[in-house]
């Protein structure tokens, strides 16, 4: 087959041999299809939990390539990828721009974007095409589909629907999550009454403790306390968090206290491929008697 280059931005031969990936979002979908041993260079290696990946660092078979923000160019070039896997945000542009003028593909991945559990999921499909693995990357998907509809259904048939709170302040600002994010929606699936459902916002909800402890100081349960790890540590940033019924009962949990050997949050990388594992740990928190056995692979309680 003859290809006009000309009609396209970039041509990649397939199957890659050697790729840059800027996103730890994107570490599980490689894993998934066998072709980590592909990766050469990420920015920011710190934050990458996977014990797998994390022995190619050790071995120096991938290269720190610096901080996301301003990745070294250079570096990049230097490795001579076949491709990068870029995610959208303005401030890289001017990165990826110096990397497409050295003749290096670059294709962006938009599963930030994404609000629903499964729609983040279905991602692990954008990297097969460049291993010639999509029939591995529709079963792979297809099995995660299945696991969390199943979940979905054995919530459904919980007795009880529990209220939930979630998030922390930051400063003088309570975060938490608006009503049509990627977190509500597992709490919907989880069935669980998360009090804010009704809002509108696919992101953050930005609140006053105030208003937060009027409709949520009888909460049964928090679910994802910010960063904090403990309740000493809680109490210790403001003494606001005790007057919440789901603080003085000791339920609140959260994804913050497991980490990869270098400080790099599981959830952050893991939880976006495998939202199966995810609902499945809030099922067990918030109706034990389903899935009393399961153990959490990312909500803890708090220490």
């Amino acid at each position: 087959i003859t290809l006009n280059k000309d009609a396209y931005d970039a041509i990649i031969s397939v199957p890659v041999e050697r790729l840059v990936v800027t996103s730890t979002t994107h570490i599980p979908a490689l894993e998934a299809l066998s072709v980590e041993d592909k990766l050469v260079g990420f920015p920011d290696t710190q934050y990458i939990s996977s014990e797998k990946t994390r022995k190619r660092i050790d071995a120096e078979a991938i290269k720190e390539l610096g901080n996301n923000e301003a990745m070294n160019t250079e570096m990049v070039i230097a490795l001579n990828p076949e491709v990068v896997i870029g995610f959208g945000i303005s401030n890289q542009n001017s990165i990826y721009e110096t990397i497409q003028r050295a003749n290096i593909p670059v294709v962006y991945n938009g599963d930030w974007t994404e609000e629903t559990p499964l729609g983040k999921a279905e991602w692990v499909k954008f990297f097969a095409p460049f291993f010639q693995k999509e029939v591995m990357a529709d079963s792979i998907f297809t099995n995660i589909q299945q696991s969390y509809e199943e979940a979905v259904l054995l919530a459904k048939t919980a007795i009880k629907t529990p209220t939930v709170i979630s998030g922390a302040m930051y400063k003088d600002v309570w975060y938490l999550p608006g009503g049509k994010s990627w977190a509500a929606q597992f709490l919907k699936d989880a069935n669980a009454d998360y009090l804010w459902k009704e809002t509108l916002e696919t992101g953050s909800l930005s609140l006053s403790w105030e208003k937060v402890l009027e409709k949520g100081k009888n909460a049964d349960f928090w679910i994802g306390a910010s960063q904090f790890t403990s309740y000493t540590g809680m109490t210790a940033a403001s003494a606001h968090y005790t007057q919440f019924r789901a603080f003085e009962q000791k339920q609140v949990f959260t994804f913050a206290n497991t980490k990869g050997k270098t400080g790099g949050l599981l959830y952050y990388e893991l939880a976006p491929q495998r939202p199966d594992w995810v609902l499945k740990d809030l099922i067990h928190i918030l109706h034990p008697e389903l899935l009393a056995d399961h153990q959490s692979y990312f909500f803890k309680p708090l220490e």
